[in-house]
């Protein structure tokens, strides 16, 4: 298979037409038959040894929803509970744990057994990552986001990962945006203040 540019209509779809929405289509939900091919996307991108440390929880019923309010920053409430879906990007810190079976080309366990800080900078950079690409293939599928870090981490991991070795990352509110609500594109940086060509 080749490798073309994508069209401009893609393009405006991923890219330069997107927003970060803050209101949501009451009357569309998101079916978990989407969250699950949304997944079988997200899981194809590229991470470090092929560890896949991202970990999904996706809060759609409204008592999830209510565990998650009080560890919501005041102003991301009403936009958080009126979203279809709430995503917790988070990562595992036992990955690595997994990799006998995802990196077939090299026995890279060891390079993480033992080592918490390694553990945690690797978590953390590559569910960040994993997290970008669930953005665009939410787009890619048609769905709208509201990508936030104003929560209570901490808070979240206990409500929700006290059993398990998950840590939140960042939330995304998932779902069909109301455009009519949205809000004008911000200013972006130029080439030339983000970037250098050596």
């Amino acid at each position: 298979m080749s490798v073309i540019k994508l069209s401009d209509q893609a393009l405006d779809q991923l890219f330069r037409l997107a927003h970060t929405h803050y209101a949501w289509l009451p009357d569309r939900e998101v079916s978990n038959e989407t969250l699950q091919e949304l997944y079988q996307l997200v899981r194809m991108g590229p991470t470090s040894a092929n560890g896949q440390p991202m970990r999904l929880l996706f809060i759609k019923s409204l008592a999830a929803k209510e565990r998650l309010k009080p560890y919501l920053a005041p102003a991301n409430v009403a936009k958080t509970m009126s979203a279809p879906v709430i995503v917790v990007v988070a990562h595992d810190l036992e990955f690595y744990e997994k990799l006998p079976a995802l990196n077939l080309a090299v026995d890279a366990r060891p390079w993480f057994a033992g080592n918490p800080n390694l553990i945690q900078e690797t978590a953390f950079r590559n569910s960040s990552l994993q997290g970008a690409y669930l953005i665009l293939a939410a787009r890619a599928l048609g769905l709208d986001c509201g990508p936030m870090s104003g929560f209570d981490a901490g808070g979240v991991d206990q409500e929700f990962f006290a059993d398990v070795s998950w840590r939140s990352n960042f939330l995304i509110n998932l779902g069909y945006g109301d455009t009519s609500k949205a809000h004008p594109r911000q200013p972006r940086l130029t080439f030339g203040e983000a970037c250098k060509i050596l």
